[in-house]
């Protein structure tokens, strides 16, 4: 017998669907009992595979990362209402940072008289049966449907994913009552064949040919260009596009909030990474003439510093340019257009050639490119010599004051992946959960490689845990080097998004599953960023001498062990150990603990997590 969760299921593989995070509930018997059908009737496999999450959160963040990484998207099933509500902030991160997800929840039943196969027969039945249960989640949604008949379940399947996977690209979320699930189908359904060729994602469009004209132009004329960017890097072929574009006219590259590798740190033009707080931003903001906003989420805070007044300014975003899902958001610009980066790019290269070609004043030579490309070079090389000099600092040791900085622990973790790693670093990944030390975190991890570097691309704690699980998944089924997976994930997490991350269900996925990976806690006592928000409200007010502890956001005076809490999780396989504090503090305790760590991960393959103690807020 073939239902309609026979169906679905179905519909997910064939549309390329290999992995479901599930957290099951009363909402699902005839999916469990489909699953069952095909081990029995199959190889004791089943398509799509399940990969278990005792908590939502950890569910959706884990097809997040696996969506991160193989840019494909994964599948969700969660309970009703309440498994929809418990997706909590996940929900935001795969909106904001537009990762393609297909989301499914059951729903309460309809019958309750025994009228049809999955009637009512638990109470919860009527507490969570809601109005509108779509409506938790839809305006992070980029398409909501309920499915109504199990004939149309497959249907319903391909467009939300020709939804998902079409820019600006993100969540779906798909729900049915119990008894539509339960709904018996014709096997040829199953049998037909899978015609997903006529449900492509909306292919990809560049500018029009004034508007790369009109850039081109600009950027030729301009004494002082600059480009501006938060995550192009998600298509590494953009990279190559914007490369071409910074080199042959020696403009300068910043990452505004990255969440992505957007250019590689030893380009000379790459000029460093910002998160817009006062003071930070590029020196060149101020004194750019022609500026360039590209697959940017924010490229400066008018309130802490921004643009000349006279700056001609273009935006470029493949799918959101005036960025539609958010309340206000403004840029002052001439033109905005929606194309794809890497087109635009190509096409902005293109024009520069062809204006430059038929002015015959070979413009591309100037003095003035040269001498602009010798000035970025050597400011990159400052840059250098400041993060070595940080890295290798270290503060003297003292009873009341952390032996570690957040510049020694990333400098020593770089190093270590570099030289433990069989491709030296390039089939590794980190996930960047460090919040209040995002920008040195960036910046000290000194990436090379698309893609070897993500954030969770919204705001919501807790991505990391769960999206190492996932990512780790996603690196198998891409076989990012060899045909094997990552050689080693990395994850550095900071100002209580370990806590948010449920390590309780992240770590017992970890070893159920065998995805081992490093996890790098820069501990400091808490949350560090709600009091940088109050002092920069009220820089010198009463709580600009407080403590974290004393302002209630830190977690003192007797911080959780976590490196144990991962131990605890995984019953005992996970390895963990606590640095910056008595015999295992300084610069030796700290490359000898980083090193054993990696080998965990390396060698033994489990998980392994290293509490780093740094200056308490």
């Amino acid at each position: 017998m073939y239902t309609a969760s026979s169906l679905f299921l179905k519909s997910l593989a064939d549309a390329g669907i290999t992995h479901a995070f599930v957290n099951w509930g009363s909402d699902h018997p005839a999916l469990l009992e489909d699953l069952e059908r095909q081990r029995v009737e199959g190889d004791g496999r089943t398509k799509p595979e399940i990969v278990t999450c005792p908590n939502e959160m950890v569910a959706l963040s884990a097809a997040q990362g696996y969506a991160q990484v193989t840019g494909k998207p994964a599948a969700v099933i969660v309970h009703v209402d309440v498994g929809t509500q418990a997706m909590a902030g996940a929900t935001h991160n795969v909106d904001r940072s537009r990762t393609p997800v297909l989301i499914y929840a059951g729903a309460s039943p309809f019958s309750s008289e025994k009228e049809l196969k999955g009637t009512r027969n638990e109470w919860i039945m009527w507490l969570q049966d809601i109005p509108d249960q779509a409506a938790i989640v839809r305006q992070y949604m980029r398409f909501t449907t309920q499915i109504s008949s199990g004939s149309t379940a497959s249907q319903y399947v391909r467009r939300s994913l020709q939804i998902a996977t079409s820019d600006p690209k993100g969540p779906v979320y798909l729900w049915a009552r119990r008894e539509v699930m339960e709904e018996e189908v014709s096997e040829s359904l199953l049998t037909a064949p899978a015609d997903l060729q006529q449900w492509p994602s909306i292919d990809p469009s560049g500018l029009s040919p004034t508007a790369a004209t009109r850039i081109a132009s600009t950027f030729l004329s301009s004494r002082s260009p600059l480009i501006i960017t938060s995550f192009l890097g998600r298509n590494p072929r953009a990279v190559s596009s914007l490369l071409q574009l910074s080199t042959l006219l020696a403009i300068p590259v910043v990452s505004a909030c990255p969440n992505a590798v957007n250019v590689p740190f030893s380009h000379p033009f790459f000029s460093g990474v910002t998160f817009l707080s006062p003071g930070t931003h590029s020196e060149h903001l101020a004194r750019a003439d022609t500026i360039l906003v590209v697959d940017c989420d924010n490229p400066w805070i008018p309130a802490n510093e921004r643009q000349a007044s006279d700056a001609r300014v273009f935006v470029l975003d493949s799918g959101d340019p005036l960025k539609h899902t958010v309340g206000f958001w403004h840029v002052d610009a001439e033109l905005v257009c929606r194309a794809d980066a890497e087109l635009a790019l190509g096409q902005i290269v293109e024009s520069v050639r062809r204006i430059d070609s038929e002015a015959g004043e070979l413009a591309l030579r100037t003095q003035e490119i040269e001498a602009r490309a010798q000035l970025l070079s050597t400011q990159h090389a400052a840059m250098v010599r400041s993060l070595d000099e940080a890295e290798t600092s270290y503060p003297a040791p003292t009873l009341d004051s952390a032996s570690l900085t957040v510049p020694n622990i990333i400098g020593v973790l770089r190093r270590s992946i570099a030289s433990q790693t069989p491709s030296r670093g390039a089939a590794s990944l980190v996930l960047n959960e460090s919040i209040s030390n995002f920008p040195k975190v960036w910046q000290h991890l000194r990436p090379e490689v698309a893609g070897s570097v993500l954030s969770s691309g919204g705001s919501s704690l807790g991505w990391a845990l769960g999206a190492a699980v996932g990512a780790y998944i996603g690196g198998e089924v891409m076989g990012v080097k060899d045909g094997k997976g990552f050689d080693l994930i990395a994850v550095v997490v900071g100002d209580g998004s370990f806590m948010f991350g449920v390590p309780s269900s992240a770590y017992w996925m970890a070893r159920k599953y065998n995805t081992p990976f490093l996890t790098i806690i820069l501990n400091n006592g808490g949350w560090k960023s709600p009091k940088l928000s109050m002092l920069g409200v009220h820089p010198t007010g009463h709580g600009s001498k407080a403590p974290g502890e004393k302002l209630s956001v830190g977690f003192g005076p007797i911080c959780p062990d976590y490196s144990q809490i991962a131990v605890a999780a995984s019953a005992g396989w996970a390895w963990g150990k606590r640095i910056g504090t008595g015999n295992e503090s300084g610069n030796e305790a700290l490359e000898r603990t980083i090193a054993e760590a990696v080998d965990v991960v390396l060698k033994e393959r489990r998980c392994a997590v290293v509490d780093c103690v740094i200056e308490s807020i």
